[in-house]
């Protein structure tokens, strides 16, 4: 049996944020609403992110590169959408839209942004494999038609085409899903070569599969308990702190979903493991536009009406200005410093765009 490692830094900060926040944003209606409650559960999330990451992690170990390539794509945004389903109980159906939208840039902009700054600050260029990277650029040009069609098919048809709108996102919802299933395949099967990469040194032993089960499931439980907690907080937060539906779910809750897993790729890209950055940062993306979104689609009636396709016209524009962006990035195969400074700034524009825009 493998000797477990010390625990790296990063370890022993989630560890005691898990410690301190998690409990903390457990007990917090209690005694404060508002700002201080989303605070602590965002704070309290983000461990629980990072830990149903590393126990995925340790199942995808054990269960060899076809089964455990599906359990990441399944549960690599897992935090997201019970954040978002948590929202869509909630009945706000705009903060989910938000949230996705975030999701989306935050992975193509922000996180990329970072991953080529902090990797390419102390080198001339680092490289990545150019294929891998537009065919998942490909995909996300295929998810901004799916959200840019019901845009522009209510702006074309008026009042009539309200009432169409659900069907219509029901029907792309299960051509996405589709198409999702179909990049899998393409992933883990037939074109597996294209995301390979050397392998990571391990910190520390995976954990055992019955252990890693156990700990993904209660991480989930608690990920779904703290985030139902936030979204009661929301109104409260908005109110207090001036903020928009949109700008919250767009930058402050989407990056409280992906964080932990953010925090991977660019640690990877400062090892001059560029290719791996960008897969993270694309495949995160390609989950939550192909998968997760029609997944909220298609569930929503249970909550109340379907939730449709229809973002908003600077949502589209900014999912079409951050796959833009970060496809004249992929195009080359080639990264620096310079280009992950300009993907922050598209992002800061974005974001100063969103503050400033209301639903």
């Amino acid at each position: 049996m493998a000797a477990r490692a010390p625990r790296s830094l990063a370890d022993r900060i989630f560890l005691g944020m898990l410690l301190v926040c998690g409990p903390l944003a457990l007990a917090s209606p209690l005694f404060s609403h508002g700002v201080p409650v989303f605070v602590l559960c965002c704070l309290a999330i983000l461990p629980l992110a990072r830990t149903m990451g590393e126990a995925t992690e340790a199942l995808a170990h054990k269960l060899g590169s076809g089964i455990g390539g599906l359990l990441n794509a399944t549960f690599g945004n897992a935090a997201e959408l019970i954040l978002a389903l948590a929202a869509l109980h909630a009945g706000k159906v705009q903060v989910v839209k938000a949230s996705l939208t975030g999701s989306i840039l935050g992975n193509l902009l922000l996180i990329l942004g970072v991953a080529m700054l902090a990797g390419g600050i102390r080198r001339e260029k680092q490289k990545f494999n150019p294929t891998a990277a537009m065919a998942g650029m490909n995909l996300l040009f295929l998810a901004l038609v799916a959200i840019g069609i019901p845009d522009a098919f209510h702006l074309a048809g008026g009042r009539d085409a309200v009432r169409i709108l659900p069907k219509l996102s029901v029907g792309i919802a299960v051509v996405m899903l589709g198409v999702y299933v179909l990049s899998l395949l393409f992933a883990i099967r037939t074109h597996a070569h294209l995301y390979t990469d050397a392998p990571e040194v391990a910190g520390h032993a995976p954990w055992a599969p019955r252990k890693a089960f156990a700990i993904l499931l209660a991480a989930t439980v608690g990920v779904a308990v703290v985030a139902e907690i936030l979204i009661h907080a929301v109104e409260d937060t908005i109110k207090t702190l001036g903020f928009t539906e949109t700008f919250l779910g767009i930058v402050v809750i989407a990056i409280v979903g992906n964080a932990a897993e953010h925090s991977t790729a660019v640690l990877v890209a400062v090892k001059d493991r560029m290719n791996l950055a960008f897969n993270i940062a694309i495949e995160s993306s390609k989950q939550i536009a192909l998968f997760v979104a029609p997944v909220l689609v298609l569930v929503s009636p249970l909550f109340g009406p379907t939730m449709t396709l229809e973002f908003t016209h600077m949502e589209v524009l900014g999912i079409a200005v951050g796959v833009g962006a970060a496809t004249l990035a992929a195009l080359d195969g080639e990264s620096n410093w310079l280009e992950g400074a300009m993907l922050l700034a598209v992002y800061a524009i974005l974001g100063v765009t969103f503050f400033f825009t209301t639903p």
